[in-house]
């Protein structure tokens, strides 16, 4: 088995294009009948890094950002042979939370915190990322998550199908030790196999229609220039309540 730690701490975790880049270069190099993803000190993953970006070019850096290493990063773990694990040591937000659903499983420590802000951020989150929370919790969970905004404590999160198993902290790290592994131990063509059956299946299930898939594109793609994200990432940055304009 494989550990791979997110180690950017000064920012929470926050997944910057160094640590992506890891992400999708490390990855394709493993052989290990499990990799576990988890975090460095009190947090998982707050997420994108988008709080330095300059105001100047906020559309073009956040778009390279979110659009870019983070999707190579988050293909290089679904496309990973083997079962994933991400353990989730602190609190779990925005694509940091994408990150661990992208895994087959989660443990979590029973005292994390578990959100989606896009429309905290003026965000349009991709639809790639929404079908992975509709394949997990299912279509009234998702609109909740995205559009209060709000984050959910650990065992909410258990409940709704975000975690698959809580843990006391003390315990987390033993715990995870030996599920990994269990999963080692099991016949690996099985478990490449069964992996990926289930992937084409929900892939399958959630295919698009061309024209619809391009306008969600587009719509995306149009967020990063609005003044609402600009707002937001500003108000982020500020630690202030954001100003909307609705364009």
């Amino acid at each position: 088995m494989v550990r791979l730690t997110i180690s950017n701490p000064e920012k929470r975790g926050a997944l910057d294009q160094a640590i992506l880049d890891r992400f999708a270069s490390t990855l394709p190099e493993l052989d290990a009948r499990c990799v576990i993803v988890t975090g460095e000190g009190g947090s998982f993953s707050a997420g994108y890094d988008i709080g330095n970006l300059e105001d100047e070019v906020l559309a073009e850096e956040a778009e390279r950002l979110i659009a870019h290493p983070f999707t190579a990063a988050i293909e290089a773990i679904e496309d990973y042979p083997y079962p994933t694990v991400a353990v989730l040591n602190g609190h779990a937000i925005g694509g940091g939370l994408e990150l661990a659903l992208s895994c087959d499983l989660r443990l979590a420590a029973a005292t994390v915190a578990l959100g989606m802000p896009p429309a905290k951020l003026g965000l349009v989150y991709s639809h790639t990322g929404i079908r992975k929370f509709i394949d997990a919790v299912g279509a009234p969970r998702t609109r909740e998550l995205f559009l209060v905004g709000r984050n959910i404590d650990a065992r909410t999160g258990a409940a709704w199908g975000l975690v698959n198993v809580l843990v006391d902290p003390e315990r987390l790290a033993e715990h995870a030790l030996e599920l990994a592994a269990e999963i080692a131990a099991n016949a690996p063509l099985a478990n490449r196999g069964n992996k990926r059956v289930i992937r084409a299946v929900l892939d399958a299930r959630a295919a698009l229609d061309p024209d619809a898939e391009q306008e969600l594109i587009e719509l995306r793609h149009a967020c990063f220039s609005s003044e609402d994200f600009r707002e937001g990432v500003r108000a982020f940055a500020e630690k202030r309540e954001p100003n909307w304009h609705g364009r």
